[in-house]
């Protein structure tokens, strides 16, 4: 027997009604907000990834699902989907049609990581992306927003985690204070870390081994070393959540795993997802258009792991149930056509509703089958209904039925509905 490969899974029928809860409460939100969605391809140039995330990142030193194609070119399935993004931002010239565009997408990712719980090698996201402006209002409103989403289904406790990383202007500076703190230490890091320093200091923070964690938590912090616009800022980001009477936590050793950021970072932690208990994070990335050849655009974002937020959702949660309304029972090929019949008709009025067409099954096998089912009605068509031209139209609750003709259906099955 083949079965799926290490790192992925199926996600089967039962499932799935929680993923399009999830899914629906996303749309449902960031269009009310002014968002629109965009779908990338799921593979893109390697180049885009080195030169958007970083050659220094874990992800495209150790993560990335890259290939040749049977032309010799590198490709990438994508590992993340701002860097695909602000690619197509920049190929349509979105920017000459909106002085703001608001994006959000849906999709797989691909990262070669060891799977753990909610984290697999392909996995899903949900993301936002606001280019065209570096107002704080645009990442406060944005964080908002994050906020009344979660809230619409229902996650609580969350916990908002801030910091600010700097920019071109200062982080530099802090870079090389940084190294000259780590450089004594270099040998009781750990191997990624020793490279980190090497290329990017600011990844130490995000190592997970706890003695190069207790290291950096005598780091220096870059919120000491802002300058004055990054720390300007940061502040008018917090006076905004403020007034929205958001709470949240200032984290000053807080950075993302992807170089493009600046500015405002953030991560969401809950709990119940295990050590990891990050659900999701984001943040400002002014520089990665223009990085990427296109104009000075600023940009502001976030994604998160939409396995994570299934796994997260309450008992409670208002997931809509998909069981079907009317079991139709067709006894005898002739109860069958009649079946398929009443069947269509029940569709045409907007009743989810179900035939199985086994006329050599018993109508007490059909019924346990409706009641597995959770079916609210069931009906009848046999050979007497056939003959008589009427069908039987049981209630499974209370085991109440009716006996009603084709064109009188859809009325007698509201009027039960409702009694």
């Amino acid at each position: 027997m083949v079965e799926a490969v290490k790192g992925v899974r199926d996600i089967l029928p039962d499932e799935i009604r929680a993923w399009h809860f999830v899914e629906e409460r996303a749309r449902d939100t960031f269009e009310r907000y002014g968002f629109r969605e965009i779908r990338t391809p799921i593979f893109e140039s390697t180049e885009l990834f080195a030169r958007g995330i970083g050659e220094g990142t874990d992800i495209v030193a150790k993560e990335m699902y890259t290939f040749p194609d049977r032309k010799g070119r590198s490709l990438t399935l994508r590992p993340e989907n701002t860097a695909p993004v602000a690619r197509a931002y920049i190929e349509h010239q979105m920017h000459r049609r909106s002085e703001v565009e608001r994006l959000y997408y849906l999709g797989p990712m691909f990262r070669y990581e060891r799977p753990q719980k909610g984290r697999m090698r392909q996995f899903y996201q949900i993301g936002v992306e606001v280019l065209g402006s570096d107002h704080p209002a645009i990442d406060a409103e944005t964080l908002e927003m994050l906020v009344a989403f979660l809230g619409r289904l229902g996650i609580a406790p969350v916990q908002l985690v801030l910091n600010s990383v700097g920019d071109p202007e200062c982080r530099p500076a802090y870079k090389e204070i940084l190294r000259r703190y780590l450089l004594p230490r270099r040998e009781s890091l750990c191997e990624d870390c020793r490279r980190r320093l090497d290329t990017n200091p600011l990844r130490c923070f995000d190592c997970k081994v706890p003695a190069d964690r207790d290291v950096m938590a005598q780091a220096p912090a870059i919120l000491d070393h802002l300058c004055d616009a990054c720390r300007g800022h940061f502040e008018r980001v917090r006076e905004h959540l403020d007034a929205f009477g958001i709470a949240y936590t200032i984290d000053r050793r807080l950075v993302r795993g992807l170089d493009y950021y600046r500015r405002t970072a953030f991560e969401v932690t809950a709990p119940g997802l295990g050590a990891q208990n990050a659900l999701l994070g984001g943040g400002r990335y002014d520089g990665l258009i223009e990085e990427l050849g296109g104009p000075a655009v600023p940009g502001f974002g976030f994604a998160v792991g939409e396995d994570r937020l299934v796994m997260s959702l309450p008992a409670t949660a208002a997931i809509p149930d998909d069981a079907p309304e009317v079991f139709v029972v067709g006894l005898g090929e002739a109860g069958v056509s009649a079946a398929l019949q009443a069947a269509r008709r029940l569709r045409g009025s907007g009743h989810r509703t179900l035939v199985e067409p086994l006329p050599g099954k018993s109508l007490k096998a059909q019924l346990r089958r409706a009641n597995d089912l959770r079916a609210r009605f069931v009906l009848i068509l046999g050979e007497e209904e056939i003959q008589r031209g009427v069908m039987t139209l049981k209630r499974m609750s209370d085991g109440s039925q009716a006996t009603v003709r084709l064109d009188e259906l859809d009325r007698r099955l509201g009027e039960m509905a409702r009694a």
